[in-house]
Formats: structure tokens, sequence, C-alpha cells
């Protein structure tokens, strides 16, 4: 089974599904929605097998493929997944079906063609798998551009209000780091050997002063990716006018792109530089950790808070990167899976209760869990989860980059724990507006708050509640698979982890 070609499957497959869905006509809707669930069924199916075949104990890149693309430049189609990028195939896997079920109506309530609107989330998913996969620097550019067209458009025409700006604004925020990163890529390609395979440039030497520039080039475009502090203002932006489905690819899976690419891309090319930079981004990250947080507490729109208190989480991953410890680098990987569960789920939630009442502010809910009681629960679990409530998988990761930052950076674990704080008052603030206190009589006459969840949206949410509570006491499994890949990074960047400050925990005893 390893030598099956799993990485190009899977990012051929759901180009493919999308092709299929975009040519049914616009009459039938039904079967379009039926067949993009059927083909992102069979992405998943693929990738739990893969993550079977996956050798724990293996080498570190595994199912390399590698097919001849414009050789004279030194291209090639080439995929390999280490631990790092297996995890975030599966994120993908897992969350696109579970979108296309809670998306089932948003493109009617768009007006716009159904089978075009489904056949895009299946091209996005193209596009998410083949930017983990690539081993080919310039193969990763292009997923890393062309990701970008899939998502506007789910914005631009398929959004609620200012769709278009915030389209727009996505767009040109994402196309200015794309060109920081393409001129990094070419100045790679002519330092590194005329290559753009990343095992053969792991290897070059690159001059100190030219790594630093080249360093800053791919940051720039994984910063705003990100997003970090104070690269991050198009999310709120995109978050706030983008259906609800495609806004949980956005927060979930999109934004780890560059988190994922500085792991995979700017640490090991460039050790010195990272390490050169690392206090500036332990900054940017800590200061998002608290800004974020602060803008989160006085928001009044839904999904603008979620996609705050997303900017929040990111500048937790970036602390647990830029600590350079295996336990922190473990915890980042970590909390990248488990934010896109968590706020994934958030996501889908307060999509469905934005659905029932026609709204996306604070102000018109109050009291709602008296109408819908379920959905009002598990709007509660998952504000819980993304707050990293000790149970939830977040906990976990969270925990993990704190300890592992301690170690390295006092200072900076224990301001960036004041964002756990700050973390609750958003969260508790949104389900006490929401869905406790006075019922609202404004609710009583929407039809759609009469409705607690459905059959459809029962199955959409329950997979995801199943992993946030199993990772939180069980993250073992996945840990196993991310510890390998961290340690190798580690190791490119030159660090070891502290020794234990054994002499000191005796004489605390004493």
């Amino acid at each position: 089974m390893s030598n099956f070609p799993f990485l190009s499957v899977l990012t051929v497959a759901p180009l493919v599904g999308a092709l299929v869905v975009a040519l049914l006509p616009r009459r039938s809707p039904d079967l379009a929605k039926l067949v993009a669930f059927a083909w992102s069924l069979l992405v998943l199916v693929l990738s739990v097998a893969m993550w079977i075949a996956f050798q724990v104990d293996g080498d570190r890149f595994q199912f390399r493929e590698s097919y001849a693309w414009i050789p004279n430049w030194g291209v090639n189609f080439t995929f390999a997944a280490d631990g790092i990028a297996l995890v975030m195939l599966m994120l993908i896997a897992i969350l696109v079906p579970l979108v296309i079920l809670a998306s089932w109506h948003d493109a009617e309530s768009s007006k716009r063609s159904v089978p075009v609107y489904f056949a895009l989330l299946l091209v996005l998913e193209c596009t998410m798998i083949g930017v983990f996969a690539a081993a080919d620097v310039f193969l990763f550019y292009v997923f890393f551009e062309v990701m970008l067209v899939p998502m506007y458009f789910l914005i631009g025409s398929y959004g609620g209000h200012q769709r278009q700006y915030a389209a727009v604004k996505f767009f040109l925020y994402s196309l200015v780091g794309g060109l920081f990163m393409l001129a990094a890529v070419i100045g790679l390609w002519v330092v590194g050997g005329k290559t753009f395979d990343w095992q053969a440039l792991s290897q070059a030497e690159i001059p100190t002063d030219t790594a630093r520039w080249l360093f800053l080039g791919f940051f720039l475009a994984f910063a705003i990716k990100a997003p970090f502090f104070p690269f991050h203002t198009w999310l709120p932006d995109a978050g706030g006018a983008a259906p609800a489905g495609a806004a949980a690819l956005l927060v979930g899976v999109l934004d780890k792109v560059g988190t994922f690419g500085i792991l995979r891309y700017c640490l090991p090319l460039f050790p010195e530089a990272s390490k050169w930079f690392a206090p500036w981004a332990l900054a940017l990250g800590v200061i998002g950790i608290i800004y974020a947080a602060l803008l989160a507490v006085g928001q009044n729109d839904l999904k603008r808070l979620v996609s705050y208190t997303s900017i929040a989480h990111f500048g937790f991953i970036g602390v647990g990167i830029f600590a350079f410890t295996t336990q922190a680098g473990t915890g980042a990987v970590l909390y990248m899976l488990n934010h896109g569960l968590a706020t994934g789920l958030l996501f889908l939630v307060v999509g469905m209760l934005i659905a029932r009442r026609g709204s996306a502010l604070i102000s018109d809910f109050g009291g709602a869990g008296k109408l819908v009681p379920v959905l009002a629960g598990v709007l509660f679990f998952a504000g819980l989860a993304s707050l990293a409530l000790p149970g939830t998988a977040p906990f976990i990761s969270e925990f993990l980059v704190l300890i592992g930052t301690f170690t390295t950076n006092k200072p900076v674990a224990v301001i960036a724990t004041l964002g756990i704080i700050l973390a609750a008052a958003y969260v508790l603030w949104m389900v006490q507006r929401t869905t406790q206190g006075t019922l609202n009589p404004a609710l009583t006459e929407v039809d759609g708050m009469r409705r607690d969840l459905s059959l459809r949206e029962k199955v959409v949410v329950a997979p995801l509640i199943a992993l946030i509570v199993l990772l939180g006491f069980y993250p073992k499994p996945v840990t196993d698979v991310i510890n390998p890949a961290v340690k190798a990074t580690m190791q490119d960047v030159g660090r070891t982890d502290p020794a234990p400050e054994v002499g000191s925990v005796q004489e605390a005893a004493k």
C-alpha cells in the first residue's frame, strides 16, 4: 500500500469531481450536492488509507512521487508527506465533507448556481491538498497562489454583506504576500543550485545575508496568510463575509498554510535566519494573542468575533514554532489540527444560528437557547473548545505550547498565558449574549428560530465533537505522527531541548 500514489491521486481526485459537478445542469442542484458529497467521502477514505499506511518509525518523508514538469528549470511535480503534512491532509479530508453537508442550502440563498458552488469547494480541496503535499518549492508556490481563486469566488459570489470588498481585500493581501514569496523562490533557485527540490535545497549552503533576505520573503508571505499581527486585517472581513462553510475552511485550513510554510520552508531551509528573526516572530505572536483577544471582546458580529479569536490562536501557534523546543513545536502542529476542528465547528454552528435568525449581530439574539436548546448546547461546547477547556483537544496543544515555551522564554510564556483569560471572556460573553438570559421577543417571530438541529446538522457536528473530546483525552495517535517530523525540524534549525533543571527542583523540594 505504501507504493500507491496517494498524494497525486488525492490532489487530482477533487479536481475531477469538481469538473463533474460543474457540468451538471443548474436545474439539478440536489444531484450536484450528492455528487460533491460522495466525491469528498472518496477523498476521506483514501486519506484514512494513507494514514494507516504511514510508518511512524519510517522515513521522515513518505509517499514520495516525482514527475517531470519543466526540466530546463528543474521543476517537477514532486509530492511527499511528513507527519506535519499528513495531519493537515487528514484535517482537510475530514472538514470538506462536513462543510458540504453544512452548506446544503447556502448557495440557494444566494440565487447563484448551486453546482458551481459545490464545484468550487472541491477545487478548493484540490489546491489545499496540493499545497500541503508539494515537495517542490515552485509547485508549492503554484498551489499557494491558485488556492486564492476558488476562495475568492466563494466569498465574492456567495458571501454576505460586503462580500465583494472582502473578496478583493483577501485576494490583494494574499497576492502581495505571494509576490514576496515569488521573489524569494527565484532567489532560492539561483543560490541553491538551480533546483526547486526541497531535499536538495535543504542541503544547499546559502550565505548568511542572502538567507536572511530569502527568509524574510517567505516569512512575509506566510505571515500574511496565517495571519500574524499586523498582517491580519483581511481575515475579519473575509471571515465575516464568507459563507459559514467557506469560512470554516478559510480559518480551519487555508490559514494553516502560513504556519505550515514556516515549519516546512523557513526553518529547515534558513536555520540561521530563523534563529536571528525568532525574537521578532515571538513578539508578533504575543502581540497577536493579546491584541486580537481584546478586539474579539468588543465585536457584535458573530463571524467577525470568531475570526478575531483565530488571530489570537495563530499567535499561540507562532510562539510554539519559534520557541524552538520539541514540546512547543509539537504543540504548535497539534494546535493547527485542533484549531481547525474547534474553530471549524464554531464557524459551522454560528452559521446555523445565523441562517435561522437572518442576522449575524449578537445584539439580535438573546435567550435563543430557550428556542433551540440543542443548537445552543453545541455552540456552548464549541466555545469551550475554542477557549481550550481541559478535556477538549485545544487544551492539550495550548498546554504543550506554553510549557515548551516556558523552558526557553519565560516572559513570552507568561504574557501568552493572559490570552487564556481573555479567551474565556470573549467566548463566555458571546454565549451569554446569544443563547442565555432573557429571551428576545423578536426571536419568537422568526420562523427559523423554531427549528432546532436537523438530522443533517447533527451529522455535521457529531464527528467534530467526537474528535475534539477524543483528542482531548487521548492525543497519542496524532502526537506519535507529529513528533518525528518536529524533532527533525528542530535538528534542521540546530536547536535541542534545554536540559531539565534537576538541581533547582531538588533544592525546591528541600
